[in-house]
């Protein structure tokens, strides 16, 4: 088994064995990858969530809460188990109460709010308008229909608009109020929501005024139901009181028979008492009708809020946050694992089993023309240069291919402006202070840059020694002691890789190898033109460069594969603009 290694520009990584049978365990590296790759996409979709948020904080109404305490009490009888389980079942009744139309409405109609806009809005929310279009209601009445039935806006139409209004307030107050027990207390709480302070105040006040009232008016229509059934029963009373009186009177008149006499009083007593004490009950009856009393009262006046209830802003944050950032990490892991773009050495070292994958940095200071000076002014030199982070342990790696006979090394991107160009310039530099001698050739006819950077008037180039072996002596410039250049030339119809592979031209590589111990060939990318496949396999071996995060990994293995399946030996990758991040 032939093992591989990763370069980076700090130090060489093993590739890590393949898991048998599956895909490798998910490692805190991984992890830690994942995030400094993907954390602009968490970032970004955090933010965008928290913006919603904020927006929303900032623009919505805010609503403020006050709420009035009753005590209940209960008029119940019996056991302490029969009064425990009457008191909950009145307080119950007394909530429902509290909350039924007859004291909602009141507080509508005392404290004006069928003419607030924030209860009778006439303009429906797009949920109502959703809701009235799926289930096909019209928003608009029918009035056509009215007016042939007799019930046009002429006639009953604005009365029915007015209840239509206090329904529509009912129904929105009833949406902003809350009535509970506290606990298993005999107190109750009601709550009112309103978007001033003083309004949410004198709403929870007049709740509970209201309902007080109704309890009242419940007690005084009970107590007056009784009062009449007390009078039809005192008249029967007072009817068969007098017919006992008369007959016992007419028995005293002529007695005859002492116990049908003593029966007769009996009676007229009972009659006697049975009328006191319902005329009694009657005059209770009717004063609990004059002066009724209510079953509750107000312990605890609604105050003014301090602050607003809702919208609850640092709740809403915390949850646009976490929210945000669970959803930028789905994103981000849907990103990370559908990108097919080459971000990690692995993705080419595992597909293509190549020996090595190499990483090199940006350099903000890698420019070709600060190289070297134009060609011919004699004082080319390479003494001081800034390297490509990850260069030199690419140009080690090239050292010991250069001892297995890889001589000739052609560099190709996969695609156009993926550096392969500089790299070519930085592995002849790199060779030729070794004190190898070494030959740079151009034969990117597609895009020249190394001809335009380092020799842009020379006169002669690669063209040229094709048809003549011996200008191989004047085309290929100086550039140091150790290093010389040969320029493209001027390209025609047939560009100088092509004709190389028909080995009918002047130049031999055979010849070029007996004078330089190293010798680099700069192609055209393999997106731009069919050089590579035409050269390759005239080479010792292909470089294949790609760009970080912008050359697809499809497209790597593609060239890969097209380049062996002409015969070319692939030593291996180097992936290009790859950031600084990458090799920490």
């Amino acid at each position: 088994m032939t093992s591989s290694t990763i370069f980076s520009g700090v130090s060489p990584i093993p590739l890590a064995a393949a898991a048998p049978g599956g895909n490798s365990p998910l490692t805190l590296r991984d992890m830690l990858f994942f995030l400094r790759m993907r954390w602009l996409w968490v970032l970004a979709t955090t933010f965008a969530f928290l913006a919603m948020a904020g927006t929303y904080v900032l623009t919505a109404d805010p609503t403020f809460v006050a709420s009035t305490q009753l005590l209940i009490v209960p008029q119940v009888s019996g056991s302490e188990a029969q009064r425990a389980f009457a008191e909950d079942a009145f307080i119950e009744g007394q909530l429902e109460i509290a909350r039924s139309s007859d004291v909602v409405g009141g507080t509508v109609r005392a404290l004006g709010l069928d003419t607030d806009p924030d209860f009778v809005d006439q303009t429906p929310s797009l949920q109502d308008k959703a809701k009235n279009w799926l289930m096909g209601i019209s928003p608009e009445p029918d009035t056509e229909s009215q007016e042939a039935a007799g019930t046009g806006p002429r006639q009953a139409q604005p009365h029915a608009e007015d209840e239509r209004i206090q329904d529509r307030a009912i129904a929105t107050l009833l949406n902003m109020i809350g009535i509970r027990r506290v606990g298993s207390s005999t107190i109750i709480e009601i709550s009112a929501a309103a978007s001033t302070p003083q309004r949410a105040v004198d709403i929870a006040d007049m709740l509970a005024r209201q309902y007080i009232q109704k309890n009242i008016a419940m007690k005084a229509n009970a107590s007056r139901q009784y009062s009449e059934w007390l009078e039809r029963f005192v008249s029967e009373q007072q009817r068969g009181l007098a017919e006992a009186a008369s007959a016992l009177a007419s028995f005293t008149s002529n007695p005859r028979d002492q116990f049908k006499l003593a029966e007769l009083q009996s009676a007229t007593d009972a009659r006697r008492s049975l009328y006191e004490n319902t005329l009694n009950q009657l005059t209770e009856a009717r004063q609990r009708i004059t002066y009724p009393v209510s079953d509750a009262t107000i312990v605890s006046r609604a105050t003014l809020p301090l602050s607003k209830a809702r919208p609850r802003s640092t709740l809403i944050i915390a949850f646009a946050a976490a929210v945000g950032l669970g959803v930028g990490l789905a994103l981000a892991m849907i990103r990370h694992v559908g990108d097919r773009r080459i971000i990690r050495p692995h993705q080419i070292a595992e597909a293509s089993g190549l020996p090595f994958v190499t990483l090199l940095a940006t350099s903000r200071k890698t420019h070709l023309p600060a190289r070297f000076l134009p060609a011919g002014t004699g004082s080319g030199s390479t003494a001081a240069y800034p390297v490509i982070p990850g260069m030199a342990e690419l140009s080690a790696t090239v050292v010991g291919l250069r001892r297995k006979r890889r001589v000739v090394i052609g560099i190709v991107a996969v695609d156009p402006g993926s550096g392969a160009s500089t790299i070519a310039c930085e592995l002849a530099v790199l060779s030729s202070r070794s004190g190898a001698h070494t030959l740079l050739i151009d034969a990117a006819a597609q895009k020249s840059s190394l001809s335009k950077s380092i020799a842009p008037h020379s006169s002669t180039g690669l063209v040229d020694v094709l048809d003549n072996g011996e200008l191989i002596q004047t085309a290929a410039l100086p550039l140091t002691s150790t290093l010389k250049f040969l320029p493209l030339g001027k390209v025609e119809a047939v560009t100088p890789a092509i004709r190389l592979s028909s080995r009918r031209t002047q130049l031999s590589f055979a010849d070029l190898k007996k004078e330089f111990d190293a010798i680099f060939i700069d192609i055209s990318a393999f997106s731009a033109s069919p050089d590579a496949n035409a050269i390759a396999p005239e080479l010792d071996g292909v470089l294949v460069v790609t760009s970080h995060g912008r050359t697809s990994i499809d497209d790597t293995l593609r060239v890969i594969d097209t380049l062996r399946n002409v015969g070319a030996e692939i030593l291996g990758a180097v992936i290009n603009h790859a950031p600084e991040r990458m090799h920490s």
